[in-house]
């Protein structure tokens, strides 16, 4: 009888064993490879999505559209954001790793240190899809950005179009987002050969820890106080350091004299355009890299086949990348982001007199 019951909890222990492999959690052995079975057993795909920050306008939109999109293709996200924190970016990753989630979508806060969560997700066999800021020395299954590069050559290329000679300050981003990067590195591209040629000068050159607005602010007062003010244009790197820099030129009775970039078309930032103080900015589809983003996670779920025409070294592997198309916006063609539903005509020219708003 004894032996007879020996047998039954035999039995029942290898089917609860099997039960708990089919759900992933029980290892056979080869955790690098192991594929998660969620969707092949018809249960709901769930998507993490590990953020930098939820802080700025942007990125607020960029989680808004992407939970919409899965959860229209039949999933649904779990997010968490670490609010320009890497410890709290790593911990809310292995939560989310910890729960389950088919696919881990990171926003990482710094390319180097994010590193480890790719490592931890494919050990749970979860494959990792870097948005919009790589991941560097990391086996990413994944990346989707834009252009940065060249998102950087349309910021300099429309300062120098309006200071061809002359004193240029560049205000970088975070030095720890590759972006930052990738976006000085297209800048450079149309300043050095003018600086070789002797029309501009680089009279400052600095990241903005964070891409904070305050650092920023205190980058371009520097500037301006080891120039004498003697300054024709900044190219800054995204609209927060662009509204820190003219913070600091709006101090001295230079704000809409200087030409000032900037990129994300924060709704700041174009209200700053339409009245003058703020050149341009570099508008990043964001309803098209989130919709695109949420079809790659879900087929990445399902273990589908995701064509990629691209690959970014990330100085480990070349990952196969998305890179989709930045627009170059200015006071000429605000328009694009009302039509595109980002802002509303009203919202853009608020503080524009009501006579100088454009027809419709």
């Amino acid at each position: 009888m004894r032996k007879y019951g020996k047998v039954i909890r035999l039995g029942v222990a290898l089917l609860l064993a099997s039960s708990l492999a089919g759900c992933g959690l029980v290892s056979n052995g080869d955790n690098q490879n192991k594929e998660k079975t969620a969707a092949k057993d018809g249960d709901k795909i769930v998507i993490g999505m590990s953020m930098d920050t939820l802080k700025e306008e942007r990125w607020q939109k960029d989680r808004d559209i992407f939970t919409a999109k899965v959860e229209e293709l039949g999933g649904e996200v779990k997010v968490l954001a670490a609010n320009g924190d890497d410890a709290t970016q790593m911990s809310q990753a292995e939560q989310l790793i910890s729960q389950g989630v088919d696919v881990l979508v990171v926003i990482a806060h710094n390319a180097e240190a994010t590193a480890p969560i790719v490592e931890k997700a494919h050990k749970e066999g979860i494959k990792v899809i870097a948005y919009d800021r790589l991941i560097n020395n990391a086996d990413v299954d994944y990346y989707i950005s834009f252009d940065n590069v060249r998102v950087g050559e349309f910021q300099a290329t429309a300062v120098i179009e309006q200071a061809p000679k002359g004193n240029i300050v560049y205000i970088g981003g975070a030095d720890t987002d590759n972006n930052a990067h990738m976006f000085k590195e297209g800048a450079m591209n149309i300043l050095k050969p003018l600086e070789e040629k002797g029309d501009i000068k680089i009279v400052y050159d600095q990241f903005s820890k964070d891409w904070k607005p305050e650092e920023a602010l205190k980058n371009m007062e520097n500037a301006l106080t080891a120039n004498n003010n003697d300054v024709q244009g900044v190219v800054a790197a995204n609209d927060g350091t662009a509204g820190g820099s003219i913070q600091a030129l709006t101090a001295q009775g230079m704000a809409g004299k200087i030409p000032v970039s900037g990129q994300d078309a924060d709704l700041a930032a174009v209200q700053r355009i339409a009245e003058g103080t703020q050149l341009m900015t570099v508008y990043k589809p964001i309803n098209a890299i989130a919709t695109k983003a949420a079809e790659m996670a879900m087929a990445a779920a399902k273990g589908e086949e995701i064509t990629t025409e691209k690959t970014v070294n990330n100085g480990k592997i070349d990952v196969p990348s998305i890179l989709l198309d930045p627009l170059a916006v200015n006071k000429d063609n605000l328009d694009v982001l009302i039509k595109d539903g980002f802002h509303k005509l009203e919202e853009v020219y608020k503080n524009v007199p009501k006579d100088q708003w454009p027809k419709q």
